[in-house]
C-alpha cells in the first residue's frame, strides 16, 4: 500500500470514530489524556501515533467492536510502518589489494629481505598485528560461543495463581445510582446497561463507586487472600458537573455484606462491614468476609467494596494480597481496562432525578452528601 494511502486509511477510520460518538475534540482528548489539537492531526493524517493504545482507548470509548478494532491496528501498524523511514544499509568495504610476492633471483635463490631498521619495523609490525589478529579471534570466541552470557538473565516470574473479573458500574440495590455529566444526557439506562451509557457520556460516578471483585484460584491448591488494600494515585478538585439520579430512590430486602472506603482520608482503608437480610419473618446478619480466607477454582469468592467522596476527583485502584504454596504477592485491580476507578464528590452541585411521565430531568435541590 502507497505510504500516503496508508496513512489516510488510518486516519478515515479514526475520523469515523470521533464522527460517531458525536463528541468534541475538546471533550474526547479530555478522556484520552492528549489535546485537541493532537486528536485532530490523529484524525486528519497528519500526525500517527507512535503508540496503539491511545488509539484502542479511543475505540473502546466510542464503543467499537472487536473486529472493528482489530482492522484499527492493522491500519495503525500499516501506517505507522511508513511513517519511520526504511535504516540504510552499511556500503561494504573494499577488501585491500595484497602486494605480488616478489620473483625469485635468478638461480633460484629467494629473495633478500632488506636489513637495517626497516627489518626490525617490517618484523614488528607482522608480530603486532598476528597478536591482535589472535586477541580479535579470542574476543569473537566468547561474544559468539553458544549459551554463554556475561550475565546470566534472571527468571521470569510466574504469574500470580488467580484470577479476577471486575465490575465498577454497581447501583444500589440494582436501582440507585448517580453519575456526574459534563452535558445533560438523554434518558437514564437499565442498570444492566449502566457501564455502555456511561463510558459513551466521558460520565463519572458522583458521591461513590461500587465494586464487585469477583476472585477465584487457578487450580485445586488454595489460594489465601491475606488482605485488601486501597491505593489513591490522583487527588483533584470535585467536578463542576451537574449530577444525575438513576432513580427516586428504592430499597431493597437485602443489605450485602461490603467494604466501606472513605476516598476523603488520607490513607484510606478497606472496612469490612455486616450485611443484612430482611426477607424473612427473622432478620439475619450476613458475617462481613474478613481476612484471612482461601479461594480455589472450585471456590470462587465476591468482595464488593463500596468507595465515597465528598471532597475530591478522586482515581484509585484497588490491591488484593495472596498467598499460596510458598509464594506471596500483590495483584493491582482497576476498571474493566485495567484503569484507575474514578469517584468525584457531589457536595453543592445540583442533582436532577428524571421524570419518566414528562420524559425529562427535573432540578433537584443541591446535594449535601457524598453519595
Amino acid at each position: 500500500m502507497p505510504k500516503d494511502a496508508a496513512v489516510e486509511e488510518f486516519a478515515r477510520l479514526v475520523r469515523a470514530l470521533k464522527d460517531r460518538d458525536g463528541r468534541s475534540y475538546e471533550a474526547l482528548g479530555r478522556r484520552l489524556s492528549v489535546s485537541a489539537s493532537t486528536l485532530h492531526r490523529y484524525c486528519s493524517g497528519a500526525t500517527v501515533p507512535e503508540d496503539f493504545a491511545v488509539v484502542d482507548r479511543l475505540a473502546l470509548l466510542c464503543e467499537a467492536d472487536e473486529e472493528e478494532r482489530r482492522a484499527l491496528e492493522v491500519a495503525w501498524t500499516r501506517a505507522d510502518g511508513v511513517r519511520r523511514p526504511p535504516v540504510p544499509e552499511p556500503e561494504p568495504v573494499p577488501e585491500p589489494e595484497l602486494a605480488p610476492a616478489p620473483e625469485p633471483a635468478a638461480g633460484g635463490a629467494p629473495p633478500r629481505l632488506p636489513s637495517g631498521p626497516g627489518r626490525r619495523r617490517w618484523g614488528r609490525s607482522v608480530l603486532v598485528g598476528g597478536a591482535l589478529a589472535v586477541a580479535g579471534a579470542v574476543t569473537l570466541g566468547v561474544v559468539l560461543l553458544p549459551g554463554k552470557s556475561r550475565e546470566q538473565e534472571a527468571p521470569p516470574v510466574p504469574p500470580p495463581p488467580l484470577t479476577w473479573t471486575v465490575a465498577s458500574h454497581i447501583w444500589q440495590n440494582g436501582c440507585g445510582h448517580t453519575y456526574l455529566l459534563e452535558r445533560r444526557p438523554g434518558p437514564p439506562p437499565v442498570a444492566a446497561d449502566a457501564r455502555r451509557w456511561a463510558v459513551a457520556r466521558g460520565a463519572v460516578h458522583g458521591g461513590e463507586t461500587l465494586v464487585r471483585v469477583s476472585v477465584q484460584g487457578k487450580g485445586a491448591a488454595a489460594v489465601v487472600l491475606q488482605g485488601l488494600h486501597v491505593r489513591v494515585v490522583e487527588r483533584g478538585t470535585p467536578l463542576p458537573w451537574a449530577g444525575y439520579r438513576m432513580d427516586e430512590g428504592c430499597g431493597g430486602a437485602v443489605t450485602p455484606r461490603r467494604f466501606t472506603v472513605d476516598l476523603d482520608r488520607p490513607r484510606p482503608v478497606a472496612r469490612a462491614l455486616d450485611g443484612y437480610d430482611a426477607s424473612g419473618e427473622e432478620g439475619r446478619t450476613l458475617p462481613a468476609a474478613s481476612f484471612p480466607y482461601a479461594v480455589t477454582a472450585a471456590e470462587p469468592e465476591e468482595l464488593l467494596v463500596s468507595a465515597r467522596t465528598a471532597g475530591c476527583d478522586c482515581r484509585w485502584y484497588l490491591e488484593l494480597e495472596w498467598s499460596s504454596e510458598g509464594r506471596r504477592g500483590t495483584v493491582r485491580i482497576g476498571d474493566e481496562e485495567g484503569a484507575p476507578f474514578r469517584t468525584s464528590g457531589v457536595k453543592g452541585r445540583p442533582v436532577y432525578a428524571y421524570d419518566s411521565a414528562e420524559r425529562t430531568w427535573i432540578t433537584g435541590e443541591e446535594s449535601g452528601q457524598g453519595g
